[in-house]
């Protein structure tokens, strides 16, 4: 059976049975990407490594850790949005109204403030690139950046390879723990300096200052306070101005 990864998405438990009675080919753009196996199918080639053994694990994390190289061939073969952090990779659902609402809101100030300035502020998808060493290569796409180092950080094929000074994630329902925990140890351990986490649940801002790999400052942000910059004097957001 021949599908398209659209169809398998919108039916996953559909083609979750058929698969243990028969291989279902997933193709992407009309390509052929994939395929999902009854668990214990061993038809797998050296060639053509188990990149996903039940691609329903893809939709939501991988059912293993895989390696970078696995990330940047299912990335480049798909056209979902992916994040790979640790070695586990994780799909990027379609952002709800609010959440878009929100960084609109955020990325009109950082537009207009920033307007001039070396720094910029860019929005998602972006991908970053970040290292915890040579081997722990992860793969993140922030809703709202701050990069200072641009022009610099650029390899030959247009994307950027350097640490944005400021990032800030806005939480949704399948990314609280995600933001909250394994974004934070992850962007304090890799070189940015500033990080802001957005819950539009409760209309809060809480902002972490990082130095030497760990959490510096930090301040939370309620009711009608106005968000202030550690590392850029002078940028101030007030919370009614984007809830």
């Amino acid at each position: 059976m021949i599908i398209n990864a659209t169809d398998l998405k919108n039916n996953l438990g559909k083609y979750l049975r058929a698969a243990e009675r028969e291989d279902i080919i997933i193709t992407s753009n009309g390509r052929k990407v994939a395929r999902l196996s009854a668990y214990g199918d061993e038809a797998y080639s050296a060639e053509q490594p188990p990149l996903v053994r039940e691609l329903v694990e893809a939709y939501c994390q991988f059912p293993r850790k895989a390696t970078y190289e696995e990330f940047l061939q299912l990335s480049e073969n798909s056209e979902e949005r992916y994040e790979y952090i640790d070695g586990e990779i994780y799909l990027l659902a379609s952002p709800k109204t609010t959440h878009q609402q929100v960084l609109g809101e955020l990325f009109g100030i950082f537009y207009t403030w920033f307007r001039g300035k070396k720094c910029r502020p860019m929005l998602a998808p972006y991908d970053i690139t970040l290292k915890r060493d040579l081997e722990n290569i992860n793969v993140v796409q922030p809703d709202l950046m701050v990069i200072c180092d641009l022009e610099e950080k650029l390899n030959e094929k247009d994307y950027y390879m350097g640490v944005p000074a400021l990032m800030i994630e806005i939480l949704s329902e399948s990314s609280r723990g995600k933001d909250s925990v394994r974004k934070l140890d992850l962007y304090m351990s890799t070189g940015v300096k500033e990080y802001w986490i957005v819950n539009p649940f409760n209309k809060e801002v809480t902002v972490f200052l990082f130095e030497n790999n760990d959490v510096l400052k930090n301040t939370t942000y309620k009711k009608d306070e106005s968000i202030s910059s550690y590392t850029f004097e002078g940028l101030e957001v007030s919370l009614s101005s984007i809830f």
